[in-house]
């Protein structure tokens, strides 16, 4: 092992200490939190997963079996990876199976520390790795089952895994099943490897949205990944062999503690910039009782937002397209209010830890107060009804934009779905543009059809806005924008904000991914340029992907695209202040 030995000199010993000057926060090695095991009574572990961390240029922390929630949240919050190690067997209870006779000794107080530990981080989206028990445990805690004892349980001629060779030598071969997975890459694009192998438990199924990344040559699983996250595992002990000199089993720790440091990277920037989200649904599920200070069953909330250092969002109101009579266009304003004013309410009851803000620079202040930022929007102008004045009645609220329309033509302009009516802005749209205009709110296309799009370019005297739309040229839907839009809009001083609803991130809509969105950013980027795109999630209006499901999972984006070379800048503008920019002109044309 590579371990300092020094002479046993105090004086020398604290003048070392006091003479070493740390590096800046930013270039300091990422800390890894290291899951203990548990032996008669003390929380221990190998110091060979001490030492791959080491060589590998990670700062590994120790932490200790307890099930304090608070605690180890305390924790989580204070390291940039997890490794899961290995240990003993898991509880079967927690598959929702009995015990079989062949279960050796478990211990349930060390299962519950581990998936809470798992839980947090998961929520938290730090890079995770498994190893042995570890590799077993990530699984149960996403979905999948465990074989109690592969020796009884399983159907096939088995290898002898419970080996009782010294941890560093290799005692049989996996062959990696997937050429496309993430571990093919990091073990140097070899099919075979050796490894070696120490348990008597395996994965069985493996949990939804993970893949099954290598086998050992009887068919146990012994190795998966999810295919967008962060996380692997591996169900040998690749500790053992990398810190006696293995470089292909030191690989797999290269990896993950290059990921903790973008994931570090990714917090530094979250905490140093306004990350805001330009277009949520949630007042759309608020029952009477909702609180946004609470998890309840939304994928925006103040909770999720801490988790996913996000710093702002735009909650819309949104409006179905409905009938146009009198009646129903008073409604549609009633209804808009309502929502606008059931966020409001949720400030009252949040004040300690959210506020409404109206202007950029209010969501500056707000973070400043390390509170959330909550802006309003209207989605769907069929909540004006015919009435101009409503537009008014909308700023008093601090509604920042106006969506034109939804899915279908209103009073104001053509929608992109359903039947062209006006070819266009209506001449009542046209005023209602002017109208925003005047007033510093800004006018969102997203939904607009091509010809309303082209009409309010020409029609407005301010830049304007896609809250959600993303590129027709990757994902041909008529809610996306073209190229030639694109290059409209970034003339104009606009910008559009990729949209996270599978339907307009891949054709093939059940296999959106993070991914996806990434390229879809990237090719607007290279499109347009840097200062005219940003993201709005449509969160709580059914927008989630495959590695971004929710708020708390938004700064999965901002490592995606540290690893596609963006500095801070570009992640800046993206994140929020290119929006914020086109704000600020909107709103300093309005002297009311």
């Amino acid at each position: 092992m590579n371990m300092q030995v020094r002479h046993p000199s105090l004086e020398a010993l604290y003048r070392e200490v006091d003479n070493f000057i740390p590096k800046r926060e930013k270039l300091r090695p990422p800390r890894i939190g290291i899951s203990s095991n548990r032996k008669d009574g003390l929380s221990c572990i190998a110091e060979t997963y001490v030492q791959s961390v080491l060589k590998t240029g990670g700062a590994p922390v120790l932490i200790p079996a307890i099930t304090d929630i608070e605690s180890l949240t305390a924790i989580i919050d204070g390291i940039d990876g997890l490794l899961m190690s290995g240990g003993g067997d898991i509880n079967p209870l927690y598959v929702g199976e009995e015990p079989i006779p062949q279960l050796q000794d478990v211990d349930t107080f060390h299962d519950e520390y581990e998936l809470i530990l798992l839980r947090l981080a998961a929520n938290r989206q730090l890079p995770i790795m498994g190893i042995c028990r570890g590799h077993q445990l990530i699984n149960v805690a996403f979905g999948g089952s465990i074989y109690q004892d592969i020796h009884s349980q399983h159907e096939a001629r088995l290898l002898k895994h419970s080996q009782t060779l010294s941890h560093e030598y290799a005692s049989h071969s996996v062959r990696i099943t997937d050429p496309a997975s993430r571990l093919f890459e990091i073990l140097n694009k070899e099919p075979d490897v050796l490894v070696n192998s120490f348990h008597h438990q395996a994965v069985k199924e493996v949990a939804p949205e993970f893949k099954e990344t290598a086998t050992a040559p009887d068919g146990i699983n012994e190795a998966m990944e999810h295919p967008e996250k962060e996380i692997f595992s591996v169900q040998w002990h690749p500790e053992a062999m990398a810190a006696n000199g293995d470089e292909l089993m030191l690989e797999l720790f290269k990896h993950h503690v290059e990921a903790a440091r973008l994931f570090k990277e990714a917090k530094r920037i979250h905490s140093r910039n306004v990350i805001l989200d330009s277009h949520t649904d949630t007042p759309m599920i608020f029952p009477d009782r909702f609180n946004l200070g609470e998890k309840e069953g939304g994928k925006v909330n103040l909770p999720l937002m801490e988790e996913g250092m996000v710093d702002a969002a735009i909650m819309v109101a949104y409006i179905p397209q409905g009938k146009r009579d009198d009646e129903s266009l008073r409604q549609a304003t009633d209804f808009a209010m309502n929502r606008l004013h059931e966020i409001h309410r949720q400030m009252e009851i949040n004040r300690g830890k959210m506020n409404i803000a109206h202007t950029p620079q209010e969501v500056w202040v707000t973070k400043a107060a390390d509170k959330k930022a909550i802006m309003l929007g209207v989605e769907n102008g069929y909540a004006i009804g015919k009435d101009i004045k409503n537009i008014a009645r909308f700023k008093e609220l601090g509604v920042s934009y106006i969506t034109l329309c939804h899915n279908g033509s209103n009073d104001i302009c053509n929608s992109a779905r359903g039947e062209a009516e006006w070819g266009g802005l209506s001449p009542f749209g046209k005023e209602v543009v002017a109208e925003m205009n005047r007033l510093g709110i800004l006018v969102d296309l997203s939904h607009a059809a091509e010809s309303t799009f082209y009409d309010v370019l020409e029609t407005s005297t301010q830049p304007v806005i896609a809250s959600h739309s993303s590129a027709r040229a990757l994902c041909d839907h008529p809610r996306n924008l073209t190229d030639d839009q694109l290059k409209t809009l970034a003339a104009r001083q606009g910008v559009v904000q990729v949209c996270l609803y599978k339907g307009f991130i891949n054709e093939e809509a059940e296999k959106a991914s993070l991914s996806d969105a990434i390229r879809h950013i990237t090719h607007i980027v290279d499109l347009i340029g840097i200062n005219h795109v940003g993201i709005g999630s449509d969160f709580d209006g059914d927008g989630e992907l495959i590695g971004c499901r929710a708020s708390n999972e938004l700064i999965n984006i901002t490592v995606r695209l540290l690893k596609e070379g963006y500095s801070e800048n570009d992640i800046a503008k993206i994140w929020g202040g290119n929006l914020l920019r086109v704000m600020s002109r909107v709103q300093s044309a309005y002297n009311g």
